[in-house]
């Protein structure tokens, strides 16, 4: 949106403290009734603009921004963004999902995070990319909006956030689990019982606590956050190599055989799962903003991280395959009681330590990161503006950030660990296939410039992709022993891929730093996206489609024309700068 003078003056006079209707609803289409009445008749033709409709970089980077009225402060450095990277992938996954899938995998679980870290580096790939072209708050959401539009952008976008409250959630209810370790007490002890129906009748105050102190610490400073997640991130690494070597001095290889228990259909299987501890690196992306220089920081700071991180799953799961045969391995404390049973009891203590500060990074990053991809949907409207304000003296999004921690607090005070672990969906799945997709046709398509014929084959050929990428993982549910069925998924894949290649130019190159390997890379990841897709519980499917269900309903009803009121708002100023400069041409 564009403003004058007066205009800037005026939104910089106004307290940030402030709570009317306009900071809601401030569109045309919510004045009154009858234009609210007015707007619900025109659905069929606004929803069709949205559709078709599409943001720009200057849009994203420049005009929206100034809905937050005051800037966020650029303080953030390659290390900062690196140790963000540890603080927020790193948590209590590597310690729980290694153990449960070594079970499943053997010793080859170490094969899974690789597979599972390959697929991972392929969606930072495409992340890093578009953080470096478009360093803006609004991560994957401001992405989709450029490339894809309003409508793919909040389905997604809305997908994600209610993951993240879900998760944030789910990832509190454990700390006080972990905090109970160190207690050496029951892990119900510190939680409260009560006559609500099971599964919500163990209320949990300290979850509530420590997702209220990490969102205050977020509210507070970015630098000061960035610089408490480097100590505690340190002491965590700390713990983990303690594990490693550990693990190491007291190995036995003869725990290693045999290596492929389950085959290639155990690995894959173990990979789906042991996927999510790498989840939060998308968080990352979101910070863009307050990046001093993103063209050298981001792409620093992302790669770095999750190499190193891929690096150090892998030996920490075969520090524990080498320390205890896979059979006897807990899938409950495995890390704990294979020390245990090489004579370290005192060990489990350091453990759950090491859990327990990667759940507070990850909670604290998680503020961060959850806020700012808020910011920039309120920005858009897609939410109430009043979300999109950046505080003026501490440069962070603090309505957002109460926002977050009001429903993750909200859900992790009832819910327990079972049921919010049941909600576990195909969101953060889907929208790592969807940047892929995203990043496709920006490299090969740009508006008013690419031939009408060219963008039909780019279609033609994304969707042969996807198709081939289902019909792959379709296959290996149902046949996880044959073969014939690849023979012509999988072909189909290369030979869609291999006709982006060949037939179709690229029309825009990255200025800084891009994908390497493109078709190739991002074709790959929306198949291996896909695949790990397949591989979830039917549940994570329906929960998906109820959760776009609701969204679709709130679209419909406030979104949609939000957005539209926006847009054409936006419009107005600029049709009117037109005229008056074609007047003065002809004066």
């Amino acid at each position: 949106m564009s403003y004058t003078g007066e205009q800037v003056d005026e939104l910089q006079q106004r307290t940030y403290l402030r709570w009317s209707k306009d900071d809601f609803l401030p569109g045309e289409s919510f004045q009154n009734w009858s234009t609210y009445q007015s707007a619900l008749s025109q659905i069929c033709f606004r929803f069709k603009d949205r559709l078709i409709s599409r943001s720009d970089d200057a849009n994203e980077i420049a005009k929206l921004r100034k809905q937050s009225e005051n800037d966020m402060k650029r303080c953030l450095t390659w290390w900062d963004l690196t140790w963000f990277g540890f603080g927020s992938v790193i948590g209590a996954g590597i310690f729980v999902l290694t153990g449960q899938e070594a079970r499943h995998a053997g010793p080859a679980i170490v094969l899974s995070y690789v597979a599972s870290g390959i697929s991972a580096m392929l969606s930072v790939f495409c992340y890093t990319e578009f953080a470096v072209e478009i360093p803006v708050a609004g991560g994957s959401f401001a992405y989709l909006r450029i490339e894809l539009g309003d409508f793919v952008a909040f389905i997604t976008a809305g997908n994600i956030l209610l993951e993240s409250i879900v998760g944030s959630a789910a990832v509190a209810r454990a700390w006080t689990s972990y905090f109970t370790t160190l207690l050496n007490r029951q892990p119900n002890s510190l939680r409260i019982l009560t006559n609500l129906s099971k599964g919500y009748n163990l209320l949990d105050p300290i979850a509530v606590a420590v997702l209220a102190l990490a969102a205050t610490m977020a509210m507070i400073s970015t630098k000061k956050t960035s610089q408490f997640n480097w100590i505690a991130t340190a002491l965590n690494i700390v713990v983990i190599l303690f594990v490693i070597i550990a693990g190491f001095t007291h190995a036995n290889t003869s725990n290693l055989t045999p290596f492929l228990t389950k085959g290639a259909k155990g690995i894959f299987q173990a990979a789906a799962i042991v996927y999510f501890a790498y989840g939060g690196f998308d968080n990352i992306a979101t910070m863009a903003e307050e990046t001093k220089n993103p063209s050298r920081d981001i792409p620093l700071g992302l790669l770095g991280s999750m190499s190193i991180i891929t690096v150090i799953y892998c030996l920490m799961a075969l520090s524990l395959s080498m320390m205890q045969k896979y059979t006897e391995i807990d899938p409950n404390a495995a890390y704990s009681v294979a020390f245990q049973s090489v004579g370290m009891k005192w060990a489990k203590y350091l453990v759950a330590l090491g859990a327990l500060k990667g759940m507070t990074t990850v909670l604290l990053v998680g503020a961060l990161g959850q806020a700012r991809y808020t910011t920039h949907i309120a920005r858009a409207h897609m939410i109430p503006p009043w979300f999109a304000l950046v505080h003026p003296k501490t440069g962070t999004p603090i309505n957002a950030t109460l926002l977050m921690a009001v429903s993750s607090g909200l859900i992790a005070f009832f819910s327990s660990l079972d049921v919010l672990s049941s909600l576990l969906s195909v969101s953060t799945l889907f929208i790592f296939m969807m940047m892929a997709v995203a990043l496709l046709v920006r490299r090969y398509y740009v508006r008013e410039v690419t031939p009408g014929i060219n963008l039909l084959k780019l279609v033609i050929f994304l969707l042969i992709i996807i198709a081939s990428s289902m019909g792959t993982s379709a296959y290996w549910g149902l046949r996880p022993n044959g073969w014939v069925g690849y023979l012509v998924t999988i072909p189909l894949w290369f030979l869609a891929t291999t006709g982006i290649s060949i037939f179709l130019p690229q029309q825009r190159t990255p200025k800084v730093w891009g994908v390497p390997l493109v078709p190739w890379f991002p074709s790959l990841s929306i198949a291996t996206n896909i695949f790990l897709m397949g591989s979830l519980e039917p549940q994570a499917f329906i929960r998906f489609g109820i959760c776009t269900g609701v969204m679709l309903v709130y679209y419909i009803f406030i979104g949609l024309h939000a957005t539209y009121d926006m847009t054409h708002q936006q419009q107005k100023p600029e049709a009117l700068k037109v005229k008056n400069e074609d007047e003065e041409g002809k004066a």
